[in-house]
């Protein structure tokens, strides 16, 4: 490997800095194939109290899940990389039976053992629940890995009352998936199968905040066929005032929508990702602030990817599921 220069940069005053929120000072690498970023071997900054991380106590089968943990990577490459469900073990693949057989529909985030967030254009027609499954620690759409996978029929699809893309509209693009094995039981914690954290009512993002997207979708706008391996792109948060501006979209953007993209165009999510988590780390654990909703064309100049802006949806995820409360949320 080819170094064409080494960068290392060190922060402790704001973690909006550190790529994925972590509190240890980190460096980055430009190679000929990307730039590539570690933690420095040095002690940790003095975390930041502007936020504050508050786990409430898990219920039901929830109990002695914890939130947004996920195992580390000594490197990262940015930039639309294959990505081992590993690194996003609350990513899930929703299935529909077909004429043809069964078919990929769309991404979803376990948030908790027995649910999952997903978006509610991936079903158009209200797709009966016997046609659905839910496959959880998967790496590849065309491959099955035993040793990591869980799968689950669906009980339940809730859409959000208030969707409704007849006119184009992607408001409100927000359901939930209750998911139950043949014996009736609900995801089991694994290396490969965790819960992603949901942050708190109304909870915001600074403009460029560093996030991930993950999915099995198209790798490039104009491709035949779906990635068929989980991939990561890495995103920075567009401000709602330029997202909606004539620039981008207008008025095409309302409150409940969050833009994302690379700041040189070149990652986005695409078509097939739909449905699929837009995380973003706080305090070293895993929050998922987005679910990839639309966008015009992918990884377009000026054309940022909107996701629904999840921290809007917590009172009505508690509400439709049961749960007394959620993994964890944040407070300011």
């Amino acid at each position: 490997m080819s170094v064409t220069s080494i960068i290392t940069y060190c922060t402790c005053s704001n973690t909006n800095r550190n790529p994925d929120f972590s509190r240890r000072p980190w460096c980055y690498v430009q190679t000929p194939s990307g730039i590539m970023r570690e933690d420095c071997d040095i002690p940790r900054c003095a975390r930041d109290h502007s936020f504050d991380l508050t786990a409430d106590s898990p219920t039901g089968a929830q109990s002695g899940w914890q939130c947004g943990q996920r195992e580390e990577r000594s490197m990262k490459v940015v930039g639309g990389a294959l990505s081992a469900v590993e690194l996003h073990p609350w990513m899930a693949a929703v299935f529909s039976w077909r004429s043809r057989g069964r078919a990929f529909t769309c991404g979803g985030s376990l948030i908790s053992p027995c649910w999952v967030l997903t978006a509610a254009h991936c079903f158009p027609d209200g797709t009966q629940t016997k046609k659905l499954s839910v496959v959880l620690g998967k790496n590849a759409i065309n491959e099955t890995d035993i040793q990591k996978e869980q799968e689950f029929s669906v009980s339940e699809l809730i859409i959000h009352e208030h969707f409704d893309n007849t006119d184009g509209n992607f408001n409100n693009d927000i359901a939930l998936l209750k998911i139950h094995s043949p014996d009736g039981r609900c995801a089991k914690e694994s290396s490969s199968v965790k819960t992603v954290c949901i942050p708190g009512p109304h909870q915001t993002l600074s403009h460029g905040t560093s996030c991930e997207v993950a999915g099995y979708g198209k790798e490039q706008e104009g491709s035949w066929y779906y990635s068929q391996y989980l991939r990561e792109a890495k995103v920075k948060v567009v401000s709602p005032d330029l997202c909606s501006s004539k620039a981008y979209y207008g008025n095409m953007i309302t409150d409940n929508m969050l833009c994302a993209a690379s700041p040189d165009w070149s990652t986005d999510a695409c078509k097939g990702d739909s449905g699929g988590p837009l995380v973003c780390r706080v305090h070293d654990r895993a929050f998922l602030f987005g679910v990839v909703s639309w966008g015009e064309g992918c990884s377009r100049e000026f054309r940022p990817g909107v996701y629904a802006k999840v921290s809007n949806y917590h009172h009505w995820i508690l509400e439709k599921t049961g749960l007394s409360s959620l993994t964890a949320h944040l407070r300011t």
